[in-house]
């Protein structure tokens, strides 16, 4: 785990996959999602 205690951005590595978990002025800032344009979105629902 990282970025934990910025509270603006977490990365957990579960070995076969990574999480990335951002604020959404972060990731507006990085353009993360023009890295992974290609990647199919899952929605979470709200209430979780």
């Amino acid at each position: 785990m990282e970025g934990i205690r910025e509270g603006r951005w977490a990365l957990i590595d579960y070995g076969d996959f990574v999480v990335h978990i951002f604020l959404d002025s972060v990731r507006e800032f990085y353009q993360f999602d023009r890295l992974w344009e290609a990647a199919p979105e899952i929605p979470i629902p709200e209430d979780r």
